[in-house]
């Protein structure tokens, strides 16, 4: 039986009852979600369904991220709700993919593990099963693993497991109708030109879950732990001299500005630190922070220019120190901007960011 995986908080309990259920049935699994995105959002997935898959003995087949042919099919229904047409597209252009694969492959039967999520309907996904049925004799499995308590048993395998717990179905456009409706910021979308690691985003979770498993294969003990944090992202950061005279400027982590513009001069400078009459910004130059890398970090990361620094930036938490080190609060939002030098005359500061409170995950060895 080819079984078509979403992610492994639905497959794995699902596999496993299946296993019970079908001893005779060699299962192979099958993921194919051209729908889910970001990329780096299905990687992850990915990458916690192999673990999951190497775990029960079950073979596993990656199919084609033809994410592009996903968008035109769905083309036009960008507005549906949750379960409706849109997802039936969805659920059609993946059971016929992976229908064929069965195909291919010379199976009789097939199923998927998008059963047993709560945020899909079940009989939608009988009644598109049954097509491909009768059109190509590949029998669809329609198991229901959700009632008689299954919904729980699921929940309990997934915390034992120490799945990846996603919190969106994977499309882009069921995750901004989400996100809209919890009136959460959608930092999934985030992805700085930088390349940098950004805290509880997707590629940090991408890096945990790959050490998660290197773990495992050196057979190490360890837990995957939760906690509450004020996250940041920033949007824009320009500075101006006068109306048009744009300046190179670089914000460091955690720099707010409340009406996201401030304008002003410099009253005085300490200590190569310039003290802006506005919003409590500080002004520092390249100079000075080269100089507060070395004596941070312990090790010197000098920057030759400000689009270096905005490039190949330090990481999250090196900026951090060089902000505690100016600031001495662990608790500060001043704007922090780097400079080429300290402007004497009028400047305007943009700065548009979000400060939101997140969940972010760490991995400890026991």
């Amino acid at each position: 039986m080819l079984v078509h995986i979403c992610c492994s908080v639905d497959s794995h309990f699902f596999l496993e009852k299946l296993q019970h259920d079908f001893p005779d049935e060699k299962l192979t699994g099958f993921f194919y979600d051209p729908n889910i995105h970001p990329y780096s959002e299905y990687q992850l997935r990915y990458l916690d369904v192999k673990r999951s898959c190497k775990k029960l003995g079950i073979p596993l087949l990656e199919g084609e991220y033809d994410f592009e042919a996903w968008m035109d099919a769905v083309r036009g229904l960008e507005n549906e709700p949750e379960k409706g047409k849109r997802c039936e597209v969805c659920f059609d252009k993946r059971f016929d993919v992976s229908a064929h694969k069965a195909l291919e492959m010379g199976e009789k039967k097939m199923t998927t593990t998008l059963l047993v999520s709560p945020l899909k309907s079940q009989e939608q996904l009988k009644r598109v099963g049954d097509i491909f049925y009768e059109k190509h004799g590949v029998e669809f499995i329609a198991v229901d693993y959700r009632s008689g308590g299954g919904t729980q048993d699921q929940s309990r395998v997934t915390k034992e497991e120490q799945l990846y717990r996603q919190d969106y179905c994977g499309c882009i456009y069921g995750l901004s109708m989400q996100r809209e409706a919890q009136d959460k910021l959608m930092d999934e979308m985030f992805s700085p030109i930088s390349g940098a690691v950004l805290p509880a985003s997707i590629e940090e979770r991408l890096q945990l879950y790959t050490k998660r498993m290197q773990l495992e294969d050196e057979g190490k003990e360890y837990k995957i732990l939760k906690h509450k944090f004020l996250n940041y992202r920033q949007l824009t950061c320009k500075l101006f001299l006068g109306k048009k005279n744009s300046l190179e400027a670089y914000a460091l982590a955690y720099s707010t500005l409340p009406r996201k513009r401030a304008e002003g001069k410099i009253e005085f400078e300490i200590n190569g630190i310039g003290y802006f009459n506005r919003e409590e910004v500080r002004f520092i130059t390249l100079e000075k922070f080269n100089e507060l890398t070395c004596k941070t970090l312990g090790s010197c990361k000098t920057f030759t220019s400000i689009k270096e620094l905005i490039y190949k930036p330090l990481s999250f938490e090196e900026e951090l120190k060089i902000r505690y080190e100016i600031t001495q609060n662990f608790y500060d939002l001043t704007p922090i901007i780097v400079v080429n030098a300290i402007p004497k005359d009028k400047v305007s500061l943009y700065l548009e960011t979000k400060t939101y409170e997140d969940t972010k995950e760490e991995i400890i060895e026991v």
